[in-house]
């Protein structure tokens, strides 16, 4: 098989498979406990914790550990209004993922007001756009860092600036950039960051929530106390070091050579086929992303037969598979919802051989849509 949707999830590599084997067996104590056991546990979490903190440029006490991506968006969104009750006013994105879109609608069910702002036509929020929605009673602005599907990297350091210009609590969705771009956050102006351990090679089941030091929240979850009685639950010891293993591993893979295989693919389809659109910024990308419009067939019929060829590949976010809605992020930005989506996303194993036979199959595909 060739994979191609590594914004869904990417597969573990050999060291983290080989480290989840050995701390599984080592490492299974309750880190809440006193006695040994418990207390090779609690060694282990926390050198995770460092490691990641080290990674991301933050502080140890900064990183809370949760099940993944959707509790970090979900926990950052609805902790933050529940910490400022007077406060009724959300800004976002129309290109949000969806652990942060439907939050913002069960809020706005409850009263809330939430701005959606619109993207330009490569997936782009305007900083200016940010500015102008703050209003004197804005408790949360809430930008993702790289759009899932499209790929387009949003401008987080002016967005953030302007937050806290305003006052303005700012939380980024980077659960499609950790990994593939640097994240440093002792220089980038967020209060709250998500991340999701599986999109780089980690277990599912595991991810965090950054909290600046000084950031104010609801508990996600209440009970016995850990994650400084701000995430109750026994802590998830194997996927927090693992975690922290493979986001190392990943960060250090060559993504120059990620840009070049993504740029010539897109280059030779669209020289193919000059009907094929490319979604997003061709500038300010992530490494590993293309995604296309094909007009004259159906995603799930092209996605069925790159499949029998042996390519895995999607249409748009996994979360949302299935769905017969056309994309909301191709919807936003005034793309051609009657035409296919096809999203190919690179990891560090793919290679250019495996890229050429995957055009090449995309290429019959296309041509019998053709005729």
């Amino acid at each position: 098989m060739i994979y191609l949707d590594h914004a869904a999830t990417s597969p573990m590599p050999d060291c983290v498979l080989q480290a989840q084997r050995e701390l599984s067996a080592e490492v299974w104590g309750n880190p809440g406990g006193v006695y040994t056991a418990g207390r090779q546990a609690r060694r282990t979490l926390d050198e995770a914790r460092e490691k990641l903190s080290e990674i991301l440029g933050a502080k140890p006490g900064e990183i809370f550990f949760t099940s993944g991506g959707t509790e970090s968006d979900n926990w950052a969104v609805i902790g933050t209004v529940q910490t400022f009750p007077e406060k009724r006013h959300i800004i976002t994105s129309q290109v949000e993922h969806h652990a942060v879109i439907n939050p913002c609608r069960w809020l706005e069910s409850q009263g809330w007001d939430v701005t959606w702002l619109k993207p330009e036509k490569d997936g782009t929020i305007l900083p200016e756009s940010v500015r102008n929605a703050i209003r004197q009673d804005t408790a949360l602005i809430s930008i993702q860092m790289a759009n899932n599907e499209i790929g387009t990297i949003e401008p987080i350091e002016e967005i953030g600036r302007i937050a806290w210009e305003n006052g303005v609590r700012m939380h980024t969705d980077a659960v499609q950039a950790a990994g593939q771009l640097p994240i440093d956050l002792k220089k980038l102006p967020v209060d709250m960051l998500s991340i999701s351990g599986h999109k780089f090679g980690a277990p599912k089941g595991i991810g965090a929530l950054y909290l600046r030091s000084g950031t104010h929240i609801e508990p996600f979850e209440r009970g016995g106390g850990q994650e400084k009685s701000l995430r109750s639950g026994t802590e998830n010891v194997v996927g927090a070091a693992l975690m922290a293993l493979a986001l190392e591993h990943y960060r250090n893979g060559s993504f120059e050579a990620m840009r070049r295989m993504r740029d010539r693919f897109i280059t030779i389809l669209t020289e193919a086929f000059p009907d094929v659109t490319v979604n997003g910024s061709l500038e300010r990308r992530l490494p590993g992303n293309m995604h296309f419009s094909i007009p004259g067939i159906h995603s799930d019929s092209l996605l069925m037969q790159l499949d029998l060829a042996g390519i895995a590949a999607s249409a748009g976010s996994a979360c949302t598979a299935g769905s017969l809605e056309p994309s909301h992020v191709i919807s936003a930005i005034g793309g051609d919802k009657t035409a296919a989506s096809l999203r190919l996303t690179l990891g560090h194993e793919n290679t250019e051989e495996e890229l050429s036979v995957a055009f090449q199959c995309l290429k019959r595909i296309l041509e019998k849509r053709k005729g």
